[in-house]
């Protein structure tokens, strides 16, 4: 068994910060449970734009709101707590925070912790030893 908390998580290597997010990464590949866990801040006013083709994402928002843009179909959701949006094929996509975002990210495969995005929008798929 696996216990967590944010706190324990927060100022350490598995707290990750890039310009428009904080990544708190609880569950990682190291954890050997096929997928990874974060606990993610979008800031207000920003736009990320990402494309994961390594990895499939699912996003649970709790608080804040968003909206997502679909760049292959131009398709707009708009995302607020209770929603969930599922990256199933890879989708190329923009996140515009119109209110503080934070949301539970799962992904698979797992990160290892070390990732931020490349210039394409993605995490690359890391090998070799997770933090």
């Amino acid at each position: 068994m696996k216990i967590r908390r944010l706190e324990d998580v927060e100022n350490t290597e598995a707290d990750v910060r890039a310009e428009t997010w904080k990544s708190r990464r609880l569950l990682l590949a190291g954890d050997g449970m096929g997928f990874s866990v974060h606990d993610t801040v979008l800031y207000a006013g920003t736009e990320t734009h990402m494309h994961y083709q390594n990895h499939l994402e699912a996003v649970y928002c709790i608080e804040g709101e968003a909206e997502i843009e679909d760049l292959a179909t131009g398709e707009r959701h708009r995302i607020v707590p209770g929603t969930l949006y599922a990256l199933d094929d890879n989708d190329r996509h923009v996140l515009r925070v119109v209110e503080q975002f934070r949301a539970v990210c799962v992904f698979n495969p797992p990160i290892t912790g070390r990732e931020v995005h490349d210039e394409n929008g993605a995490y690359p798929l890391v090998t070799g030893e997770p933090i």
